[in-house]
């Protein structure tokens, strides 16, 4: 079984060249350079399936997500215990990790609808002006001030050439992952390194909840939908809000390709 990334659309078959003009040739298409520019490209995803995100380098991702505990209002000797069982947790782990902290503007927009809708509802005239009153409030300091949200992850990393494969890429640049041609080149991955990842990955999210929770953090796995739902939040900040990611069973295509070139546009109606 072999997982596959963005697929490089097929040459476009060569045009007759006009009269009284050279014939372009396949060797000289070929010389022409790749956009390297693209969405899929930029992306180092290649493939989300079983609560893992498979990178285009062949290695797989894992995210847990977290419950934020108020550290403020505990007691000196409750803080002391969280503080060594975080110790503990980070000496545990045999595998590296990384802290993901999302600030994410709150939509206030639905709670604002579902006021108005209860102001319709009520037939006590103080009730009504008290509701508008606070109405009103709510809308100016959702204007006035950005309201945030903040969400805590865990990103569970697995490299089938070992942990140590992750200095190198950690060398390389993030841009110079981005923009290598390496990236255009899909990596195949056999059954066999497939379902030893699906273990050692469910091996570590196991490890790693279990250590949240020695700390009072509740924490759970994201699944497929789940980790579609977080990529798509994370790279469409705006659009998430206004457009949210719809179901997967809709879903028919498993992924997109580029038209080829000369290709004319759908027609009204068509598909």
């Amino acid at each position: 079984m072999g997982v596959i990334g963005s697929d490089i659309p097929a040459p476009a078959p060569l045009a007759p060249a006009p009269a009284g003009q050279p014939a372009n040739t396949a060797s000289e298409q070929a010389k022409k350079p790749a956009n390297p520019n693209t969405t899929q490209n930029s992306l180092l995803i290649s493939e989300i399936r079983d609560n893992m995100a498979i990178m285009k380098d062949g290695s797989f991702r894992a995210v847990v997500a977290c419950q934020s505990i108020n550290f403020d209002l505990m007691s000196s000797r409750e803080r002391e215990g969280v503080e060594f069982s975080y110790q503990n947790f980070l000496n545990s782990l045999y595998f590296p990790v990384q802290i993901f902290i999302r600030s994410q503007r709150v939509d206030i927009g639905p709670y604002i609808d579902r006021l108005v809708n209860i102001r319709r509802s009520q037939d006590n005239m103080l009730l009504n002006v008290l509701m508008d009153d606070y109405i009103n409030f709510i809308d100016v300091l959702a204007q006035e001030a950005n309201i945030m949200d903040k969400s805590f992850f865990i990103v569970i990393p697995y490299f089938p050439a070992g942990d140590l494969n992750n200095l190198k890429d950690q060398a390389t640049g993030f841009f110079g992952r981005i923009f290598s041609k390496s990236q255009t080149q899909a990596i195949k991955i056999d059954t066999v390194t497939y379902n030893k990842a699906k273990d050692e990955i469910k091996n570590r999210s196991d490890a790693v909840m279990s250590g949240l929770f020695q700390m009072g953090v509740k924490s759970v796995q994201l699944s497929t939908k789940e980790l579609g739902e977080l990529y798509y939040n994370v790279y469409n900040p705006d659009t998430a809000v206004r457009e949210p990611l719809g179901d997967f069973e809709d879903v028919t295509a498993t992924y997109v390709q580029k038209a080829p070139v000369g290709t004319p546009p759908p027609t009204q109606g068509g598909v």
